[in-house]
């Protein structure tokens, strides 16, 4: 499976109504109300926009999720989408690193006039198959769409690389095994973006205050199999792996086999199936009009895995 963000080629900073990257010379917000900014993707872009000089107001929605906040934000903390429209007041730019049907909620208690949005969804609403998380992306670029507001939408592919994250941290505990069956052998491409790069994407997306219809794909530069992505990942930590090609029902009884064996990663059957399809995209939209330029697969699983990649 391909998914393109069409109508979007082009560098221009002036681009109409098919995509505006505003710039020349407005200067840069310097206010940013950032949602979700305790979690592990939004602690890592609310600090990269402060490394660039913004002012940001971290928003979390309980004081036990303020822990990720970096030091020199704003926090606040409002468990309800009233209570962080309130929080997003007055900034120049809102960025949300919330789920879907968060961030839908809290456009639905913006009120006029509205501040430039920078809102995360999921390549995963590309997917075939029925997916309740898919159905939750298409339903926030509905709502985007009918709220007129300046702003885009990035959707990213797999992300690795943040503190915590459940991605390539499992690859690497089934690496344990020596083996890893993978449905005919792992020939699907996957395309993961690691997340200092989705950062850096988000910030050029606030600082070019770029507004486009379309949704950008945030990936990685090129797709790769995924059976080379799981043996990538095993000599990042320094093991090697043996892919087994088996069909789509038996990789489903082993992931449930294995996933109520302590110790190794849960896999959700969903996640299985969606390994039978490509997971490919066109960044070129990316590149042309936030400056995008993804490390590659190896060199952010060095950041990820530093200890076994010096060894």
């Amino acid at each position: 499976m391909t998914g393109n963000a069409e109508g979007m080629g082009g560098g221009e900073r002036d681009r109409g109504t098919e995509g505006e990257a505003v710039g020349g010379g407005q200067s840069a917000p310097r206010t940013v109300a950032v949602l979700a900014a305790g979690g592990k993707n939004g602690a890592i872009v609310a600090r990269a926009l402060l490394a660039r000089g913004f002012g940001v107001r971290a928003i979390v929605r309980s004081a036990d999720r303020a822990g990720g906040v970096p030091a020199g934000a704003d926090l606040v903390v409002a468990p309800d989408p009233a209570g962080q429209a309130e929080g997003c007041a007055g900034a120049d730019s809102v960025v949300s690193c919330a789920p879907a049907d968060a961030s839908i909620a809290l456009l639905d208690a913006l009120r006029p006039p509205y501040p430039h949005l920078v809102l995360l969804g999921s390549t995963r609403r590309y997917t075939r198959f029925p997916d309740q998380r898919a159905r939750g992306v298409l339903a926030l670029e509905e709502r985007f769409g009918a709220l007129g507001s300046p702003g885009v939408l990035l959707y990213p592919t797999m992300i690795y690389g943040a503190e915590g994250e459940n991605n390539v941290q499992r690859i690497a505990r089934l690496a344990r095994l020596g083996v890893v069956p993978l449905p005919a052998g792992g020939r699907s491409l996957i395309q993961p973006v690691h997340t200092t790069d989705l950062a850096a994407a988000i910030v050029a997306a606030v600082e070019r205050r770029v507004s486009s219809p379309h949704p950008i794909v945030i990936a990685g530069p090129e797709p790769v199999p995924y059976a080379s992505f799981v043996k990538a990942v095993a000599r990042a930590v320094g093991r090697s792996v043996r892919i087994i090609p088996v069909p789509l029902a038996v990789a489903q009884a082993l992931g449930a086999i294995l996933s109520a064996v302590p110790g190794l990663p849960r896999v959700r059957q969903a996640e299985i199936r969606r390994l039978v399809e490509d997971k490919a995209f066109d960044i070129g939209p990316a590149r042309a009009l936030l400056g995008f330029s993804p490390m590659r697969l190896e060199e952010g699983l060095a950041l990820t895995f530093p200890r076994s990649s010096a060894t």
